[in-house]
C-alpha cells in the first residue's frame, strides 16, 4: 500500500470505507429484522407499568 500512487491510495481507502459502511448497514438491518421481539404479555406488562408510573407522578 505504501508504494501505491496517491490517487490509487485514495481510491483504495474510499473503497474500503464504502465496504465497511455497507456491512454495518446490513448488520443493523439483520438485527432489526431478526432480533428479539416482545410477546403480547410483555407488552401488556410494560403498558401497565407505564400507567402506574404516570399515576404515581401525577400524585406528587
Amino acid at each position: 500500500m505504501k508504494t501505491l500512487p496517491a490517487r490509487q491510495l485514495k481510491q483504495l481507502k474510499a473503497e474500503i470505507e464504502k465496504e465497511g459502511k455497507e456491512k454495518s448497514e446490513n448488520d443493523l438491518e439483520f438485527l432489526l429484522l431478526n432480533g428479539p421481539t416482545a410477546t403480547e404479555e410483555e407488552i401488556q406488562t410494560i403498558e401497565n407499568n407505564r400507567k402506574a408510573i404516570n399515576q404515581w407522578r401525577k400524585k406528587l
